[in-house]
């Protein structure tokens, strides 16, 4: 630096010198001065002298260590892929970047949006006052209920769109089992909208609440509470897929293991009684070849207090959490465990093929809402209808697939509205 500077002094004074013999000079010589003397200007022109704190220099830092393995710095590993080749007519208009950026040192650093939904999800379901009863509110409402069997399902958007097909699903439960009573795991629906919600349920006589989750009293003492420990302190990614789902995914699987049970989803319309069926699992698709199933689903669950098989569940979510791939956390979850314990002892369960809870493929769910056309589809309409009423034990709807598919008058789904409600008289051709 030293050196640099003394050069430049060295510049400014041939600049002087040069003007006072510049004029005595032939042209040509003139011309080769001016050359030297814009070079000298140049360099003290884009020479600049940027002051460094000496905290920074590489001599001062604590330890000798290198500045990438400063304790208090940030790092990111970004990982970066070779974009397709596209032309310009096909490039979107909003494209996202081609790489993530993943922190390699914790605590985890997540993008502002997935950290303000992380933040508005556990705001509105994190234990409060009102939440810290739950154990309470569950243990009088089975102990004064006399109940006959136990369901559960959960809700965790608002009481508003709780709407004709969910109802249907609850009114579903009891038409199959009249002395059953219904756990409705939702902050939303346990308020005072939500009551009258549900009071045409209450008013018949039928046994269900719909309380608020105390998510550190249902996840006590399972791998379940690591794992929520770690997401209210940051240090899980929620990823892309929404995290209502994936807490959906989970808590399915510490109330039956706590309380045992029956789990379902909210578009399982249940046909004919549970009460023959324990620690049940339903295949959603089979291999035709070896007629082993292929796919297992946990949108219906039936299982012992504490059985050891939701303990493996509940394990496997905590230890594998992906929250940016669909599936991984539910269905492909449960598919992996099984596929792993199959044969093992201790693990007393069974796998029901497709048809007792999954009649009827996401892909083809609309086949079901559908009217007849000709004689030959009432012809086909008539066959999966008893089809489906002997075989199954419920189906469900896929309502990823068929939420904005209205019901055809003399539809499969037509007839199962008819068997299924029991406020028959409402309108449910949006269902």
């Amino acid at each position: 630096m030293f050196q640099m500077t003394k050069l430049n002094h060295r510049c400014q004074h041939i600049k002087s010198s040069i003007f006072g013999y510049v004029f005595l000079l032939p042209t040509s010589l003139v011309a080769l001065f001016l050359l030297v003397l814009l070079a000298c200007n140049g360099f003290s022109v884009f020479y600049t002298n940027l002051p460094v704190p000496a905290s920074l220099l590489p001599e001062n830092l604590p330890g000798d260590k290198r500045v990438t393995e400063l304790a208090s710095s940030v790092m990111y590993a970004v990982k970066e892929e070779n974009p397709p080749v596209l032309l310009k007519t096909h490039l979107p208009l909003l494209q996202e970047p081609n790489f993530s950026m993943v922190p390699v040192d914790k605590p985890l650093v997540f993008r502002p949006k997935q950290a303000r939904l992380s933040r508005q999800i556990l705001r509105t379901l994190r234990s409060g006052s009102k939440v810290k009863g739950f154990s309470s509110k569950v243990k009088d409402f089975f102990q004064n209920s006399k109940c006959k069997s136990r369901f559960f399902m959960t809700w965790i958007s608002s009481v508003e769109s709780l709407g004709d097909r969910e109802l249907l699903a609850i009114e579903s439960v009891f038409k199959s089992h009249l002395k059953a009573c219904l756990v409705i795991v939702s902050n939303s629906l346990d308020s005072n909208r939500g009551s009258v919600v549900l009071k045409p349920f209450l008013d018949k006589g039928f046994k269900l609440i719909a309380v608020d989750p105390d998510f550190d009293y249902i996840f006590k003492n399972t791998y379940a509470e690591l794992w929520f420990n770690r997401l209210k302190k940051g240090n899980v990614n929620p990823g892309k897929v929404s995290l209502g789902q994936n807490l959906s995914n989970l808590l399915r699987l510490a109330l039956l293991f706590k309380y045992g049970g029956t789990y379902i989803d909210t578009d399982i319309i249940i046909l004919k009684s549970f009460n023959n069926l324990r620690n049940a699992i339903g295949a959603q698709s089979i291999n035709l070849e070896t007629k082993n199933w292929s796919r297992l689903n946990n949108a219906v669950l039936i299982f012992d207090k504490q059985h050891p098989l939701l303990y493996k569940f509940i394990q496997e979510f905590a230890l594998t959490f992906d929250g940016n791939k669909w599936g991984h956390n539910g269905p492909y979850l449960v598919s992996r465990v099984v596929a792993r314990v199959t044969g093992r002892p201790g693990f007393n369960f069974s796998v029901l093929p497709p048809s007792a809870f999954y009649p009827v493929d996401w892909s083809r769910i609309r086949s079901l809402f559908q009217g007849p056309r000709n004689e030959n589809h009432i012809n086909w309409l008539h066959d999966k209808l008893e089809q489906i009423r002997r075989q199954s034990y419920a189906v469900h709807l896929w309502n990823r697939q068929s939420r904005k598919v209205g019901v055809q008058e003399g539809s499969i789904m037509y007839h199962i509205i008819s068997d299924s409600c029991i406020f028959c008289n409402s309108s449910r051709s949006s269902l």
